[in-house]
Order: C-alpha cells, then sequence, then structure tokens
C-alpha cells in the first residue's frame, strides 16, 4: 500500500508526503461513505469528477482513505461489541457471586441444623423425629406462614400483608427459604437465558430465574405485570382495586384466570394481592401472594368452572445494572391443587420443572424478545414486524385454548353425546363469538354462519416423542385430514370460512408450506399453507384453500416441552385484523413412573379416569412397564355453520374427530421405537417387539439361510444395524405371516418403491403388489419359503400403492426367524428396482 492513515483519520502519507484534507473534504467523503462504504475504482474516478472540491486528491489517496475508513468502522463495531460483552459478563458474574454466597449460607444453615440436631439427639437418647431436613425446606416454609392474628381489609391491613409478602419474596429469591437446586439441562453463561433454578421438597411447586435483559427497570416491570400477553396459559388479569401506600408504592387486588392445558381438567383461577414498591438500594420489586380467609383480607367468592389455586409470595425483583439494562429475579411459587385432576395428569400440577418452561423461562424470553426488538429498526413488511408476529401467534392461541375450555362466559354450551363419550361438542351462538366472522371471501363463499362449533377430545399416547410426532402432523397433513366425509356434511360447513379447517381439509391434496417468519420467542414457526384443491373445477377458479398455521415444540432436545399445531382458514388477501377460528393438536408430556399407558389405549380418557381425591379409578388399565414416556394429545377443532344445520354439522364434528384419532393412534404407533404393529403382525411372541431388534433378527436369519451377510461387515449394536437396514439401496420390506399377508415394516427404499408412508403401510396387502404372473409365481414359491427358509425370484413388475409399475431385476425372500426360531415375518428384498 502506498498510504497509511494518519490517527485522526484526516490525512495520509503518499510517497513520503503527508496530505492533510480540509474539514470540507473530510465531510464530503463522509457523505460519500455513507452511500457507498466500498466504491470501485471506477467509481473513486466518477466521485472527483463529480465533487470539484475532492478534485485535487489521487485516487490512490482516496482509496486508501476508504479502506482506513472501512477499518476505522470495523474497528468500532467490535469495540462495541465486545463492550456489550464485558457488561454482560461483569453482571452474570455478579449473579453467581450472589447465587454463590447464597448457597454457602444454605450450607452453613444445615450444618448449624445437622449439628443442633444430633446434639439433641445424643442428650436425649431417645428416638426423635428428624426434623434437620426443614431446616432450610420445610422449616423454611413454616417460618413462611408465621400464626399472626387475623388483619383487617383496611389500608393499613393489606399493607401489613404487602410487607410480610415481601419480605418472604426476598427471602426466597436471593435468601435460603426454599432449597434451590439448578434446573437439568440449563447451564449459566454470557448466551443462556439466565440462570433457572427448581425447587426441592417445599410446598407446592416453585421455580427462580435470575438474569440480565436491556431494559430499564421500570418498562420491566410493565410488561411483566401485563401477564396474558407473555404468558399463554393466563386468560385474563383483572385489577379490582389499587391503594397507593404511603412509601410511593402500589397496593394492587387482582383476579386472574389461567386456561386448562386438556380437556381432562378444570381451569384454575387466583385472587391476589400485587406489591410494587422501590427498595432503599432503588431496586425495584412486584411481589405478590395469594389472599386466603386465614389472613382475613377482603375475599372472592368461587367461580364455576374454576379451581381456586393458590400463589405462594412470589414476584420479581428488579435491579438496574450498570451500563443499561436491568438484573432481574424472578420467583414463581404455586399450589395448583392436583388433586382436582386424572392422576395419570397430576405430573403437569406437581413439577417444578413444568412450572419452570411454561412461566418463569417464558417470562424472561419475553423480556429478551422485546428487548432485541427495541434496539433494531421494523421493516416496512407487516410480515417482517416482530410486534404482529406475535400478535398473530398470540390470537392463535388463544383462540384455540378459548374453544378447548368452552367457557360458559363466552357463549359455550355442551351438546349432548351419540351414546359415546369420547368426542365432546361444544356450540357458541353469541353476537360477540360470530362478529368479523360474516365476511366474504375471496375464494368464492359467501358465508352466512349463525353459530360456532367445536369438537374436542384427548387421548393419552405411549412412547411417541412429542416433538416427532407433532412434525409428522405437521409435514404429512394427508395422513391424518379425512377424504371420506359424505358430500352432503362437507356442504353443510362450507357455507363458513372455519368449516374449511374440518371437512374441506379432506377435499384437498398436497400442501404447501410458505413460511411466513420465525418468531423468537418459544422457537415457534408462523407460516401460511396451501392447500391446492382436488376438484379441477375449483383449481380452475383459484379456490385452493390458505391456513395461517402456528407450529412449536419441533425440538427434540427441548426435553418435556409443550407441542402444538394450531391452525387457522385465511381469505388469500390476509389483513392484520383477518378473523381467526383455530383449530389443531396439543401434545404434552407426562414424567415417565410406575403406571404407564398401554399404546393400544389412546382413547379419549374422559370415559375412563375419575376426577376426585382418590386419584384415578382405573389407573390398572394404563399400567405398563415403568420408565416409558406418555403424552396427552388434546384436540379441538371449530366449524362455523347455519343454525338450521347443526345437528348435522355436529354429525359431521363428531365423525371427522374421531376419525382423526383414529389416524393419530395409528401414526403414533408406527412411530413409535417400541412397537411396530400394534395389531399383532409381527408379534406372535409375548411381549411388545421394536424395530431394532426385528432388524438384527432380520439380518440373522438372511446370513442363516443364504451363507452371506445382508449388510456390510464390522456393524455391531441394533441401532447402528437398524441405521444401516434402514438406507440399504435395495428395497426390504416385511409381511405378517397370515392368510391374507399385510406389510408391516419397509426401510426407506422399501417405501418409495410402495410409494407409501410407515404409517399407511399396513393397509397394504403383499397380493396389492403383484400381478397375476407374479402373484402366480409367489404362490409356486411361498410353500419352499415356509420349508427351506428362503427362494429367489425372478425379475418382473410389481404395482405400488398408487398403481405405478415397478419393475424390480430380481427378489430374495426369507423367513424371519426370532431368538427361539420361531418364525415372525416373511422379508423380502427387491434388488434393482426402479419405476417403468
Amino acid at each position: 500500500m502506498m498510504g497509511m492513515s494518519c490517527k485522526d483519520g484526516k490525512g495520509v502519507m503518499d510517497n513520503g508526503k503527508y496530505v492533510r484534507y480540509t474539514p470540507e473534504q473530510v465531510e464530503a467523503l463522509e457523505r460519500l461513505y455513507h452511500d457507498c462504504p466500498k466504491p470501485s475504482s471506477v467509481r473513486r474516478q466518477q466521485l472527483i469528477r463529480e465533487c470539484s472540491i475532492l478534485s485535487d486528491i489521487e485516487p490512490k489517496q482516496i482509496k486508501v482513505w476508504f479502506q482506513n475508513r472501512r477499518c476505522r468502522e470495523k474497528q468500532r463495531k467490535e469495540a462495541s461489541r465486545l463492550q456489550a460483552v464485558n457488561r454482560k459478563l461483569t453482571a452474570m458474574n455478579k449473579l453467581l457471586m450472589e447465587e454463590n454466597d447464597r448457597l454457602q449460607k444454605q450450607v452453613s444453615h444445615l450444618v448449624y441444623d445437622n449439628g443442633y440436631f444430633r446434639q439433641n439427639t445424643q442428650n436425649s437418647g431417645v428416638p426423635t423425629k428428624d426434623t434437620s431436613c426443614e431446616s432450610v425446606v420445610t422449616g423454611g416454609q413454616h417460618n413462611l406462614k408465621p400464626q399472626h392474628p387475623p388483619r383487617d381489609a383496611s389500608p393499613a391491613g393489606l399493607l401489613s400483608i404487602a410487607e410480610e409478602t415481601l419480605t418472604e419474596f426476598i427471602s426466597k429469591a436471593t435468601g435460603t427459604a426454599v432449597e434451590w437446586v439448578q434446573m437439568p439441562g440449563m447451564k449459566p453463561g454470557p448466551d443462556s437465558i439466565g440462570i433457572v433454578a427448581i425447587s426441592h421438597g417445599c410446598t407446592g411447586v416453585a421455580a427462580r430465574a435470575c438474569g440480565l435483559v436491556g431494559l430499564e427497570p421500570a418498562r420491566v416491570a410493565e410488561i411483566l405485570k401485563d401477564r396474558p400477553s407473555w404468558f399463554r396459559d393466563c386468560r385474563a388479569v383483572d385489577v379490582l382495586n389499587v391503594l397507593p401506600t404511603a412509601n410511593g408504592g402500589t397496593i394492587e387486588l387482582l383476579y386472574m384466570q389461567l386456561y386448562a392445558p386438556t380437556t381432562l381438567a378444570p381451569a384454575r383461577d387466583f385472587w391476589l394481592m400485587r406489591y410494587t414498591s422501590v427498595m432503599e438500594d432503588g431496586s425495584l420489586v412486584v411481589c405478590e401472594r395469594s389472599l386466603n380467609n386465614t389472613q382475613n383480607g377482603p375475599s372472592m367468592p368461587a367461580v364455576q368452572n374454576f379451581v381456586r389455586g393458590e400463589m405462594l409470595p412470589s414476584g420479581y425483583l428488579i435491579r438496574p445494572c450498570d451500563g443499561g439494562g436491568s438484573i432481574i429475579h424472578i420467583v414463581d411459587h404455586l399450589n395448583l391443587e392436583a388433586w382436582s385432576v386424572p392422576e395419570v395428569l397430576r405430573p403437569l400440577y406437581e413439577s417444578s420443572t413444568v412450572l419452570a418452561q411454561k412461566t418463569t423461562m417464558m417470562a424472561l424470553r419475553q423480556l429478551r424478545q422485546i428487548a432485541q426488538e427495541a434496539s433494531q429498526s421494523c421493516a416496512p413488511n407487516w410480515s417482517q414486524r416482530p410486534v404482529a408476529l406475535r400478535a398473530l401467534s398470540q390470537r392463535l392461541n388463544r383462540g384455540f385454548n378459548e374453544a378447548l375450555n368452552g367457557f360458559t362466559d363466552e357463549g359455550w354450551s355442551l351438546m349432548g353425546t351419540d351414546g359415546l363419550d369420547d368426542v365432546n361438542i361444544l356450540v357458541n351462538n353469541s353476537p360477540d363469538k360470530l362478529l368479523g366472522l360474516n365476511m366474504s371471501f375471496n375464494n368464492g363463499f359467501s358465508p352466512g354462519s349463525s353459530g360456532v362449533l367445536c369438537a374436542k377430545a384427548s387421548m393419552l399416547l405411549q412412547n411417541v416423542p412429542p416433538a416427532i410426532l407433532l412434525r409428522f402432523l405437521r409435514e404429512h397433513r394427508s395422513e391424518w385430514a379425512d377424504n371420506n366425509i359424505d358430500s352432503y356434511s362437507a356442504a353443510a360447513v362450507k357455507v363458513g370460512p372455519c368449516g374449511l379447517t374440518g371437512s374441506r381439509a379432506g377435499n384437498y391434496g398436497g400442501q404447501v408450506i410458505l413460511p411466513l417468519a420465525h418468531t423468537i420467542e418459544h422457537e415457534e414457526l408462523l407460516e401460511v399453507i396451501k392447500l391446492e384443491s382436488q376438484c379441477p373445477e375449483e383449481a380452475l377458479m383459484g379456490r385452493d384453500m390458505f391456513l395461517l398455521q402456528l407450529c412449536s415444540g419441533m425440538d427434540e432436545n427441548a426435553v418435556g416441552t409443550c407441542a402444538e399445531l394450531i391452525f387457522a382458514p385465511i381469505d388469500a388477501s390476509f389483513a392484520d385484523d383477518a378473523p381467526l377460528l383455530p383449530s389443531g393438536f396439543r401434545i404434552i408430556p407426562l414424567s415417565s413412573g410406575k403406571e404407564a399407558s398401554s399404546p393400544n389405549r389412546t382413547l379419549d380418557l374422559a370415559s375412563a379416569l375419575e376426577i376426585g381425591s382418590t386419584g384415578n379409578k382405573g389407573s390398572s388399565d394404563y399400567s405398563a412397564s415403568s420408565g416409558c414416556a406418555r403424552s396427552v394429545m388434546t384436540i379441538a377443532f371449530e366449524f362455523a355453520f347455519e343454525s338450521h344445520m347443526q345437528e348435522n354439522v355436529a354429525s359431521m364434528a363428531r365423525q371427522y374427530v374421531r376419525s382423526i384419532i383414529s389416524s393419530v393412534q395409528r401414526v403414533a404407533l408406527a412411530l413409535s421405537p417400541s412397537h411396530l404393529n400394534g395389531n399383532g403382525g409381527l408379534k406372535p411372541h409375548p411381549g411388545p417387539l421394536d424395530t431394532q431388534t426385528l432388524a438384527r433378527w432380520l439380518c440373522q436369519s438372511y446370513r442363516c439361510y443364504l451363507g452371506v451377510e445382508l449388510l456390510k461387515s464390522g456393524i455391531e449394536g441394533g441401532e447402528s444395524v437398524l441405521k444401516s437396514l434402514w438406507h440399504h439401496s435395495d428395497a426390504v420390506m416385511c409381511c405378517s405371516i397370515k392368510t391374507l399377508p399385510v406389510f408391516t415394516f419397509a426401510n426407506q427404499a422399501g417405501l418409495d418403491m410402495l410409494e407409501t408412508t410407515l404409517a399407511a403401510l399396513q393397509d397394504t396387502t403383499l397380493e396389492k403388489i403383484f400381478d397375476d404372473h407374479g402373484r402366480k409365481s409367489l404362490n409356486s414359491e411361498f410353500p419352499q419359503i415356509m420349508q427351506q427358509g428362503f427362494a429367489c425370484l425372478q425379475g418382473g413388475i410389481c404395482l405400488s400403492s398408487m398403481g405405478r409399475p415397478v419393475s424390480y431385476e430380481r427378489a430374495v425372500a426369507w423367513k424371519v426367524l426370532n431368538e427361539e426360531e420361531n418364525a415372525q415375518c416373511i422379508c423380502f428384498m427387491f434388488i434393482n428396482w426402479s419405476f417403468v
């Protein structure tokens, strides 16, 4: 380089001569830099010609100036980034030091209590009740609820309760009132959401989080107080009264309602007091607790269809951070009255980890997302606006929760059953519900809806990862959408846009996913789905169907998170305020236990479980081996209808949801790693047969009968064998040994050859894929397969499940034997196959 910058960037050295730019020249160069930071040689010469003030500067000097200017810009950005990282590390270090100090205090208390207990035991010489474990945990909880005399509901009495709540909350947030343990899978660091801990041994369920957010304390408090905006399970928070305090704080009386996550449990409500104040060190505190009769405060009567929960002292401690932002401590401590739900669902209400994932961590995620949005400029296109996208996802989630819960104050009423209790039907004829639904859609339908109907059900799934099942439902809509709804029922629902979610989905073929955007919080995916019409006449008129769809919980590594697929029909000219009537699926994992559900009993739980303090009356029906993962799936579909067709639509909705339940059962069974065939096709032996075992038996039998290895040598372990078999280039497929053999397993090449999926594989019989000549040839070879154990078949033509001809060079068939040398199935391998 012929030149180098001076320190202030206003001059260069060129050929030993120092050149200093005038302020006017620097200003002109800066303007040019903002327009084009990296100009070409032609552009630089053009700049000199167009800008007279730069005419005495040579092109080489201009080139060097731009190089140095870019270098300084890069250095400034890097310095700014490092300063931000340093501030974050400093704040995180402060949090970790405080956490270390709290743990040291907790250890000191435990050591003191343990020594005191030993001394008393030795002095007494008689067995005494072990209370050492209560020193910090149970004992701490006793201290959190001192037996004070009842206080009145006057401002002075409420202030006394508020001050006590503040003290108890601070002792949980920064002290040793609760024994906290680090939440599994959460490691603190500069890029983590924060330090997350869950309670051990305390009353109810509790979670705590500490984190750094780039928002001022007042803004943080404002966001967290608006709980319905970030807590998806929160239906509403009503502020019934506000009382100012002498120290500049406020006391608020709140009534809060939470949605039930499934049809098998009632919703929760809370009667709360919230105290906001500023501490002496400048920290902002927002703490809450339930008001109950023992405190003699103002009361709230019980509300129909809600179970009154209890919030123990909880809240937010928000401290300003050096260099901007806030350090926040969050504590959530609840008693969700688990006695009111079936025993199989109690892990959802007794798990501090679930509370941390659904509430505590969600608050931190919301704060971080809003902070990131504030630091970035919003694009003019509405689809790129994070606030608009978040509002859409919240509307979908809230609409689904409203349909699932069916509150009477929203206008929902329960219809009678058809003799079975597997699907519940709710009807809503309220004007508020129908407001905005009677609109003209561009797809040619003129809706005149007078009611909305919701069909909902829940079922228990066994040993199926929610993330995998959700991805399958999202990517393979045709596997669960019903194609056999009669035209009369379809026409009944066709009048309304919401009906398209149900019956019309079955009249459409392939789906085209049009990604709308990824939202940051909770790893959600918001997208538009285009369902292409199978009817040629409608396709020519452009009557394709569009859905707005929300997916969450598709990450397999996020253990324990809820998976949701919620969608609603939209107009092709979709607007921000378009009416939405959501439907979809919610899959909630349940912690493993001694009692688990059979994978073949994925029926509605409402008819099998009795709610009460005694727990699950029929839990033995669902018992299985310990340690199997369970989850509960809830399905809710909404339909708009005309009043005179209510009964017809209700009948159609029941049929449609039952068909979905049947499809989901088949898909779940196919996706379960432990149960390949629930109908007995692959397990004449007692107990379940998993695909890894089948793959091992299949390869062993091939080696035994043909004397060669099916897979490459050196492959060991069930998982490796299954993986290699799955990716084998030849089509390998198994069929049951019975009069009409059906396919029970196929590798990827086999599925491609049959043009089907694992879920639909059992619908294909062996004789369907052969023509007359092939069936005759197979019938003549079948006795040899059963007697000799194998047979080599000549090449020929077979048919896929779609009726397409497939040619193959040759085929091999052999018996698959188990460890006791009993025949499990017949395996076929089609070599060098291709579509004709």
